[in-house]
This record gives structure tokens, C-alpha cells and sequence, in this order.
């Protein structure tokens, strides 16, 4: 696994991964940058999700879960020293299948963060991961 992370201009930075996909990382106009793209620790927030989400859609497809629809939530609050990292962080999954299927999406959510998700993993050695469901 690589990547190779290229400067733009002012604070944008273009990250390419050896697969060949590039990401535009960037921070807003008003701190610097051009505003062209996600800023590193939001994009983090979004990695976390993203890796988790995959996760669970794997897992309640496996279970036969009826859903057309996930969307996760994540925020953090930062420390004011720095380096400024993450206090915490809270999501929410929010999954447009029938209370029936509850138990199943959050068993599914548990084993993303207790056993799958990398990122989980990494980030939750420095900070708690709190999680819930909600159905949509």
C-alpha cells in the first residue's frame, strides 16, 4: 500500500494511490487554502466511516438485511493544545430497513469496530469511538 502526495498550492495537496486514484486534501479559504477540497481531519472522519460502512454492508447483506439506503454521520471534538487531535468521535447509522432488523444492523456495526475496520482500530487506541443506529 502507497501513496504519493503532491503539493497543489497554498495548503492544497493532491494525494494518489497506487491504484491511481487521487483525492484533493485542502483546507478552507479563510485558514489558508484554497477551499478545493476536504480538510486532513475531516477526511479522516470520513475514512472512519467509509471503512466502517463498507463493513456493515457486507455484513447485513450476509444476513439478508433488506436496506437501499446507509448513511453515516461522524463528528469529533478536538483538543485545543496541539497537536489538536481527536476527545472523541460519535456516529450514526442510519439505515432504512424495518425494526425487526435493529439487532442485526448493530451486531453488524460491533463487528465493523470490534473486529474489522482498521481505521476503528488505529483511532480508537487515542480516542473513544461511541456509536448508534437509527432507523430511516
Amino acid at each position: 500500500m502507497k501513496t504519493t502526495t503532491k503539493w497543489v498550492s497554498a495548503l492544497a495537496f493532491d494525494a494518489t494511490a497506487d491504484s491511481g486514484h487521487t483525492v484533493r486534501i485542502d483546507t478552507t479559504v479563510e485558514g489558508g487554502g484554497l477551499g478545493s477540497g476536504m480538510n486532513p481531519k475531516k477526511m479522516l472522519l470520513g475514512t472512519l466511516s467509509a471503512c466502517s460502512g463498507m463493513d456493515v454492508v457486507e455484513i447485513i447483506t450476509k444476513m439478508k438485511v433488506p436496506f437501499t439506503r446507509l448513511e453515516i454521520e461522524a463528528e469529533a471534538e478536538q483538543t485545543t493544545d496541539h497537536p489538536k487531535v481527536f476527545k472523541y468521535v460519535n456516529m450514526v447509522y442510519k439505515v432504512d430497513t424495518t425494526a425487526e432488523h435493529l439487532d442485526k444492523v448493530k451486531k453488524a456495526a460491533a463487528l465493523s469496530h470490534d473486529k474489522y475496520c482498521g481505521i476503528s482500530a488505529m483511532l480508537s487506541k487515542h480516542c473513544a469511538i461511541n456509536y448508534s443506529i437509527e432507523l430511516i
